[in-house]
């Protein structure tokens, strides 16, 4: 008992490490994949709004995971959860190894939906275990770095090798990197594997952490926003006639690695507010600076602006999430934040598909309703901050 106290007095645990390590090795493989999706259902020759279904699929079954797992995640091993969650996403990129039609391409993005549906709160609830209570806003900002070192990495090397091998072998290099977040999984340790676990059963109050809900609610709009970036950018940045649109994902993510230690500093020193207010106005502004580029420079101002508006705030609120909810809930916590968040990434990209078809209908060319899909999306996010700004002392105790 005295080993475990001491290894959690610091952020860099040995149990944070491994958790830290094997999120780095999922959000790899994701993010060398989600790129490329609605890229292949392109070139598969769906619509505009078809891409938005195929992109925005794996969330139903993200969903639908919600209600089962968060139970799951307070009652059993976080740790042999996450090594099956890891194995379902292994099986859906075999499958997108294969795939010649958009069928068959849902198929494999419902699939995925089931683990990309626990791996990434079953990954968050095992950092915020291993953290001590007055560095959790510094270390999960720390912690999310994971998802900027994937995205600075990931869509590149997945743009760049469906440029020299296709999409189809693209796939099965993703599969092996996702073969080796399951070997990392197996290794990590688990905190807290010694404490009662709460018995499983299906109710309304293990399966929601009403704590949760408000802070979760915000990441539901913000999320509906950003799910828009990777479901077009690719193609808007194509119809600008902007070549190497990838390096938008490495400065977004450059710049995570900048800006997300700073903000979970501030988040623990000053409060959560003087985060989420600012990030949400800078992720604005990032939007608007997209629908108007022309050229890659512009792109990448708009990558680095972005960083310190969502890359920012995320992590905060998912902070604020932890902090709210009792240690025993966390796992039925972590899963209320994600389960609004695909509600957002399910509604974002069917919602930017039908408004591009509708703009196309009224006579617009195609990069202008690009352009204003990416304005309307100013929408959400107005949404999210007179929501904080609003409710912050009744239901954040700001």
């Amino acid at each position: 008992m005295e080993t475990a106290s001491r290894t959690r007095q610091g952020v860099w645990n040995p149990v944070f490490i491994s958790v830290f390590i094997t999120n780095i090795c999922i959000n790899m493989g994701q993010q060398m994949m989600n790129t490329l999706i609605p890229k292949f259902a392109d070139y598969l020759g769906a619509t505009a709004s078809v891409v938005g279904t195929v992109t925005s699929m794996f969330a139903v079954t993200a969903l639908a995971i919600r209600p089962f797992s968060g139970p799951a995640f307070d009652s059993f091993s976080k740790k042999r959860l996450l090594m099956i969650a890891v194995a379902d996403i292994f099986l859906s990129f075999l499958i997108y190894s294969v795939a010649q039609s958009v069928p068959l391409l849902i198929i494999a993005r419902l699939i995925q939906g089931l683990g990309a549906g626990c791996v990434s709160p079953l990954c968050l609830a095992m950092a915020g275990d291993s953290l001590p209570e007055n560095a959790m806003g510094r270390g999960i900002g720390i912690f999310t770095l994971a998802q900027a070192v994937a995205q600075a990495i990931g869509p590149n090397i997945g743009l760049s090798l469906c440029d020299k091998i296709g999409y189809n072998y693209t796939f099965a290099v993703g599969a092996c990197v996702m073969a080796a977040a399951f070997v990392v999984s197996c290794l990590m340790k688990e905190a807290n594997s010694d404490m009662p676990r709460l018995p499983y059963r299906i109710t309304f109050n293990r399966m929601i952490a009403k704590e949760a809900i408000p802070s979760s609610l915000l990441l539901l709009f913000l999320g509906m926003a950003f799910s828009c970036i990777s479901s077009f950018l690719a193609i808007y940045g194509a119809l600008r006639g902007v070549k190497e649109i990838g390096l938008y994902f490495t400065v977004y993510a450059g710049m995570l690695l900048l800006t997300r230690p700073i903000a979970g500093n501030i988040t623990d020193r000053f409060g959560f507010d003087k985060v989420i207010v600012p990030g949400i106005c800078f992720f604005g502004i990032s939007f608007l600076i997209i629908s108007f580029s022309q050229t890659l420079v512009s792109f990448l101002i708009a990558g680095a602006v972005g960083a310190f508006g969502y890359g920012a705030c995320q992590p905060a609120i998912q902070a604020l999430s932890i902090k709210r909810v009792p240690k025993e809930k966390r796992g039925a916590g972590t899963s209320t934040n994600y389960m609004c968040m695909d509600i957002g990434v399910l509604c974002g990209p069917l919602l930017s598909g039908y408004i591009i078809e509708a703009c196309l209908g009224l006579g617009m060319e195609e990069v202008a309703a690009y352009s204003s899909m990416y304005r309307l999306m100013l929408i959400p996010m107005g949404i999210a901050l007179l929501y904080f700004l609003l409710t912050k002392k009744k239901l954040f105790g700001l």
